[in-house]
This record gives structure tokens, sequence and C-alpha cells, in this order.
């Protein structure tokens, strides 16, 4: 368990695309399932039971061994009344915690503010991959970004500055769209930049690093080797960020959706396995979340955009189980075709930020929410 000597620390691992939450928690006993996916429904003999009623893509055996020690909390139908579907929108919501406007601060970045209110330390929270998601954004508040640790250490001048330019770039274009051009431009100035400051400190992350775990050649499995090194480096990190793409199954499901959960229970699975042979895994818990998730009948070769997805929390300091109750699937029970959020995911966070994190919640939620009861009562003894 988390220790006076251990900060809690927090990693998130968001999937972008918007993940199928019916066939990654399986409703097999659920008639209406195969009604809706007489193509995509995944065979109950091939369903990794969980109960009577649900259980795992038969891909996530990593994460269904997670479940049985205890240590995965499954959290159903999770999101908010009145998701439009949009990628950008649904993901700034998850970023911000604001369904009702476009707000300008991420929920990550008011947590670091909390965590480090005098910015002593610039890696205090850190982003693996390229730009900045809102989420950390704040400010005032510097988050460190880095695409590849193992490589940002062995540029020279100029691929430093040019890989500083093109993440900056990236940033600009994923803040454009709700900022304006011109606002953003401003803003990229600043908080841009404070997103490479920290970086000069992670390179001696690699230096620190020896594991006998190998991860696998995929981009999920070398981020979160990544994010076990910058964790294992003692830098008084509290928040490791990072995203793996792809989950956008319009089409051609049946291949691609096996294949990102292959790649991300395995990289999951690798990177605890790679936490507790050094002894660092008891101060950690991580949250796995999508924008969404996707309609209940599917299209012929995929499924569209939906609404209530699921979301998992897993570490040792987690009470493992199932929260919340699995989406109704018969027609009468959905909402435009889409299954209907049962549980908010601002409770979830707020769960993540007071029970875990042990920081005041109410200065990061617009309000109080539902906390479903996933950490340990013994998380800080």
């Amino acid at each position: 368990m988390a220790t006076a000597q251990k900060d809690p620390v927090l990693v998130v691992l968001q999937l972008n695309g918007g993940n199928d939450y019916m066939n990654t928690v399986v409703p097999f006993n659920d008639p209406h399932y195969y009604d809706n996916r007489p193509k995509l429904g995944v065979d109950e003999g091939n369903v990794l039971k969980l109960n009577d009623e649900v259980g795992l893509h038969p891909t996530m055996g990593p994460l269904r061994d997670m479940y049985k020690d205890g240590d995965m909390a499954i959290l159903n139908g999770i999101g908010w009344a009145g998701s439009n579907r949009s990628h950008f929108r649904c993901m700034d919501i998850w970023h911000t915690a604001e369904p009702d406007y476009f707000a300008t601060e991420g929920w990550l970045g008011k947590a670091t503010r909390q965590l480090d209110p005098h910015g002593e330390n610039p890696v205090t929270t850190v982003n693996i991959g390229h730009g900045l998601p809102r989420a950390l954004v704040a400010d005032g508040v510097s988050v460190a970004s880095v695409a590849d640790i193992g490589a940002y250490g062995l540029l020279t001048a100029v691929e430093e500055a040019q890989r500083r330019q093109r993440m900056l770039d990236h940033f600009a274009k994923m803040y454009a769209p709700v900022s304006g051009r011109g606002a953003v431009v401003d803003y990229v100035a600043q908080t841009g930049m404070d997103a490479l400051n920290g970086a000069d400190m992670i390179k001696l992350a690699p230096k620190r690093y020896e594991s006998q775990v190998e991860y696998g050649s995929n981009p999920i499995a070398k981020n979160l080797r990544d994010v076990a090194q910058v964790h294992l480096a003692g830098l008084g990190t509290r928040v490791l960020y990072t995203e793996y793409g792809g989950f956008d199954t319009h089409a051609a499901q049946a291949t691609a959706h096996p294949k990102l959960w292959t790649d991300v229970s395995t990289a999951v699975a690798d990177f605890w396995d790679d936490l507790r042979a050094h002894d660092a895994a008891d101060n950690v818990t991580m949250l796995v979340f999508s924008e969404f998730g996707r309609r209940v009948k599917e299209n012929g070769g995929g499924t569209d955009h939906g609404a209530a997805g699921v979301a998992f929390a897993i570490g040792p300091n987690v009470n493992g189980g199932i929260y919340g109750d699995y989406p109704e699937i018969r027609a009468e029970a959905l909402v435009d075709g889409d299954l209907a959020p049962t549980q908010d995911f601002r409770g979830l966070y707020s769960t993540l930020l007071g029970d875990w994190m042990g920081i005041d919640e109410r200065e990061v939620m617009p309000r109080e929410f539902e906390k479903p009861a996933i950490i340990s009562s013994a998380a800080h003894s």
C-alpha cells in the first residue's frame, strides 16, 4: 500500500477514437447484444467471463488476470448526459470535466497546481507523447512533455530544436479549433514551451533504468515503458499521461479491435510487472478511458460513435470489482441508438483526486458527484 514515504502516483492511459464498450465488456447473457451485433458480437464461448452476465474480450487475458487478483475495477456506463459523438468535443469534456461550456483548464492541470503550488518541480506532471493533452493544461502550471525518452537524450541541438518545433506545431493544431488561431498563438508561446521545460530532467530516466521485462514493439508498449522509466527515476513525478490511438473502428472492427486490445492488455501487464519487479508498484494507480463508447447496432463492418463507455482503474490500491450498472441494451432504453450513461465520469475523477491523490477535488470538479469506492481504505495507511 502507499506509504508516507511514497507519494501516490496517477498514471492515465487515454484510448483515442472511442473504444467499443460492448465488445470490451461483453454482455454475453443479453440477447439484445447479439441481435444488434450479428457479425461483430463476441461468441459467448470465447468471452472471458467475469460473472454470469458479462466478460472481457478474449484478447484481454492479462487484464482478466488483474481483475481476478482484485487489482482492477471496471466502471460500467461511464459518461455524461447529452454526449454529441464528436471526437474533439467529447475528449475536451473528459479533459476539462466541463460538458456545458468550453473550459480552458484541464482537470489534471488543476490537480498539478495543488500538488506543486509553487511550481518547484517541472516534472510533477509528465506527458509521454506529442503535444500536450488539454487535461494537463492550467494557467501557471508547467508540465513536461516528451515523445520518446530513449531518443531524446541523443538528439543534436538542431534535431532537438526541430523536434520541439514539431511538438509546438502539434500543440497549436490541437488547441486552435476551440481557441481560434489568434488566441492559440499566445497560449502556445507560454504553455507549449512549458510542456518542454522539464525534458532535460527526463533525460536522466533511461540512465537510471534497467529491466528484465521485455515490452512489445508497438507504440503503447513503448510509451508505457517510458512511463515506467520516469516513475522509476525518482524525479518526484506524481501524474503520468500517455495515449494510444486507433479505436475509431467504423470499419474492419473484427480485426482492428482485437489487435488494439491485445496491444493494450499486454503492454499494461508488462508495465505492472516492471513496476513490481522494482518494488515500485505500491503507490501507483492507473486510469484507462476513452472519449465515448460506440453505437449499439453495428454498421456491418464496424460501429459508429456512441455515448456511454467503460473505464478501468488498475493497481494494488484499487478495490477490484464491477462498479455501476451495465446500461440496458433493449431499444426502449437507448438514447438515439446509444447506451445511456449510468455513472458520471466526474465521480470517478473525484475519487482519484480525493481518495487516491489526497487533494481537494472540490477545487477541480465543478460540483459534487457520486464517488465510486474504488480506492482501498488502506491506501494511505
